[in-house]
């Protein structure tokens, strides 16, 4: 679940923790072995546990009214029901803007991000 996550926020910069320290996550690549490449050229093979990697993301919760007013505007696009451009234009909003719509902070698979943690500034 977590490496389909990260996949799919691969273009809007997600940040994850390793080991104490921030990085960014800079590719993803599907060797023998996973191996995530994160800023400074590391690569970390899926032996080394992919509990060492947690990305920083935002609480569903979080969502701003400006945000939750776009996300209703995309949301009702058109008003046609759920189209697969409705679904992949409001993943692609959750994801630029960090959102844990998975769940996977209660799941301790990522960090939540708040005013003094926040990666993204």
């Amino acid at each position: 679940m977590l490496l389909k996550d990260l996949c799919a926020r691969l273009p809007y910069g997600v940040m994850v923790e390793r080991l104490g320290h921030s990085h960014k996550v800079l590719s993803i690549k599907p060797t023998q072995d996973w191996c995530i490449e994160i800023d400074r050229g590391e690569y970390m093979p899926a032996s080394y546990n992919l509990d060492d990697v947690k990305p920083y993301l935002r609480p569903m919760e979080s969502m701003t009214e400006n945000e939750y007013d776009e996300w209703l505007a995309v949301s009702n696009d058109g008003g046609w029901g759920v189209t697969e451009g409705l679904i992949a234009q409001c993943a692609d909003r959750l994801n630029a803007r960090h959102f844990d719509y998975r769940g996977l902070i209660p799941k301790n698979l990522a960090i939540a991000v708040t005013k003094e943690n926040n990666p993204y500034k």
